[in-house]
């Protein structure tokens, strides 16, 4: 018995007639009775009373008729919220930021995926890089932006950012006013970083220790704009995105580049290859890949 069938039999009890159930369904008599007799000899009893000048529902066939019916609204409601689904008019996407990404480059991405799809919610989870890779190769996460370079043989993944930390220091700092400064030269240097479910939290003392020393770290924080005010209040330096620093207070922080190689800040956005993938999903990797991969 399938919801075919289920279809067949309450359009008989509403018609009263295997001929008028028949001509409202398109089909032909011998086999709507053909499938209301598979019904009956299915379950054991008699749906309908055949005797009289119109069919009738017996107790049973009533008992029936009042399942069927939430059965099918079940079912037509099921294959329309699947409909919509597919169709992108509703779902779900869990996606991942780090804070220094999420507000730089996804507010107007987001916005626009909004307008286009106003039913598919977006639940974003701000937090360091390690945690969001971590959150994406266990399922908790269904996409995520994290720093480069990331697993190929596990994730997906597209580039959006490539850019370069620079030296944020105090502007009376003795190095404020070079034009540049080599990483070495921060040997005795008091630094604040990023806590360590920060990918930047390994990236820069890794970066240090391969020019002869280990950083001197005195602070840690995940909020880019409270070590920025460290900074500011003369209490180490530290090292930022170019886009972070484009929004800093050059009367409070001076902003000095790194000489090359420098410590590179590389962002993509990475979802697993075996994982399953939603409609909403599908559809927001091609919409951010047209409006933030980099190209070349």
């Amino acid at each position: 018995m399938d919801i075919r069938h289920l279809k067949y039999f309450m359009e008989v009890v509403r018609c009263r007639s295997f001929t008028k159930a028949a001509e409202s369904l398109h089909i032909t008599q011998p086999t709507i009775s053909k499938m209301v007799k598979s019904i009956e000899d299915e379950l054991g009893v008699v749906l309908l009373n055949r005797s009289g000048k119109h069919v009738e529902p017996t107790d049973a066939g009533l008992a029936i008729m009042n399942q069927a019916q939430l059965i099918v609204n079940s079912f037509d409601s099921l294959s329309s919220d699947l409909a919509d689904i597919v169709q992108l008019k509703k779902g779900k996407i869990r996606a991942g930021l780090p804070p220094m990404a999420g507000a730089s480059f996804f507010p107007k991405v987001i916005g626009e995926f909004r307008r286009h799809y106003p039913n598919i919610r977006i639940e974003l989870i701000e937090d360091g890089a390690k945690i969001i890779e971590k959150g994406v190769e266990s399922g908790s996460l269904d996409i995520g932006v994290v720093v480069m370079p990331t697993n190929d043989e596990l994730f997906h993944s597209f580039e959006i950012v490539r850019e370069q930390l620079l030296l944020v220091v105090h502007p009376g700092h003795r190095l404020a006013e070079r034009g540049s400064v080599p990483l070495g030269e921060l040997k005795e240097e008091p630094f604040i970083l990023f806590r360590d479910d920060f990918a930047l939290h390994d990236r820069i003392p890794a970066a240090c220790i391969r020019v002869g020393f280990q950083p001197n770290v005195v602070f840690e924080s995940s909020q880019w704009d409270f070590i920025s005010e460290m900074v500011a209040a003369d209490l180490g330096i530290a090292m930022l995105p170019e886009t972070v620093c484009r929004n800093l207070d050059s009367r409070r922080i001076a902003v000095v580049p790194l000489e090359p190689p420098g410590i590179p800040w590389h962002l993509a956005m990475i979802w697993r290859k075996d994982a399953y993938m939603s409609y909403a999903l599908r559809e927001w990797v091609r919409f951010a890949q047209e409006r933030l991969q980099l190209r070349g």
